[in-house]
């Protein structure tokens, strides 16, 4: 593994570090990355001595790489960053990028709880070969991560990276949701290209997507089960943990929306409420892991302290994929 301390440009591969240039030579508010589209935030599969398994990450990569989705999120929460060292979260982008098809879009998670160790990261995300950083709010001390707070982070990681920085707010896991007044005036930052929103407020989002259309600042749905509502009050997208197991189907939810077809589009969000809220807020991860098995994924074990299912939380998760048709 290369040493983090070199120079950047010495860190990053031809082909990463012409993106990064090219990235750092235009404004990403004027567009020049879309972020539109659908982005399964991947599992990270572990072997049965929860090492990562690189092995099947990449045979899941292979699957993927058929679908019409528009890139992936790596180390999100649902790839289970949190209990993965640093040199791991790098690795499996570096291998996801080898993997990747030409033209998909890599979003790396490099999120920290302080503002220099995120700027390091993101360093070695963008060197390993990420397009965009998806940057999590910093939460241990959340009851000091105000406005002032959070815009100097963002700003601070903003000023240095790269690449186009993507905010992230997920309530659900840190506590803490990002201010609107924080978002707005970080719209306007000439590196910060956009919010995952994981809490699911549509009016929140549709007044986002309100308050910084003049900033081109794109805004993400974090989860399948609001995806046409945030289609419908402006969002450009979605990063779905439903996607690692019903991938071609939130595609096509999103061709629906997309193209105005409406009535098929209420009707498939309708069926995808309940296996998405079962592999998100209700049974989580192990449970996202199960279902990815079931539909002839890797998804495998969780790793500890995070403890597979009960049998009767995995009977609850296949009536909720069966009972909407899709097992």
């Amino acid at each position: 593994m290369q040493c983090a301390w070199r120079p950047l440009s010495r860190l990053l591969s031809a082909r990463s570090y012409q993106t990064a240039w090219s990235r750092s030579q235009s404004s990403p508010a004027a567009g020049r990355l879309d972020l539109s589209g659908i982005y399964p935030p991947i599992a990270t599969p572990f072997t049965t001595k929860e090492a990562v398994d690189y092995q099947r990450l990449e045979e899941n990569l292979q699957k993927y790489a058929k679908m019409p989705f528009k890139g992936l999120v790596v180390q999100g929460s649902n790839g289970e960053y949190p209990y993965l060292t640093e040199d791991e979260r790098v690795e499996v982008v570096r291998t996801v990028r080898r993997t990747l098809p030409e033209g998909k879009v890599l979003m790396a998670g490099s999120g920290c709880e302080s503002t220099r160790a995120t700027v390091e990261l993101t360093e070695k995300m963008t060197a390993a070969g990420a397009d965009a950083v998806l940057v999590v709010t910093p939460c241990f001390y959340k009851g000091k991560m105000d406005s002032r707070a959070l815009i100097h982070h963002f700003t601070k990681v903003a000023d240095s990276s790269p690449v186009p920085v993507v905010l992230y707010s997920v309530p659900a896991n840190t506590g803490l949701e990002m201010p609107l007044d924080a978002v707005v005036e970080l719209s306007q930052h000439p590196n910060i290209l956009g919010l995952k929103d994981s809490r699911g407020d549509i009016t929140r989002i549709g007044l986002i997507v309100h308050k910084t259309k003049t900033q081109n600042f794109q805004v993400l749905a974090g989860s399948a089960g609001f995806l046409m509502a945030a289609y419908c009050v402006g969002a450009v997208g979605g990063v779905c943990a439903l996607a690692n197991v019903l991938g071609q189907e939130l595609c096509e939810l999103e061709r629906l929306c997309q193209s105005g077809g409406w009535e098929e589009a209420r009707i498939l969000q309708q069926r995808l409420i309940e296996p998405n809220a079962a592999v998100t807020r209700k049974l989580g991860v192990p449970a996202l892991k199960q279902a990815m098995e079931w539909f002839g994924f890797h998804g495998g074990a969780c790793r500890s302290p995070l403890q597979p299912l009960t049998e009767a939380e995995t009977q609850q998760l296949r009536r909720d994929f069966s009972t909407n048709g899709w097992l």
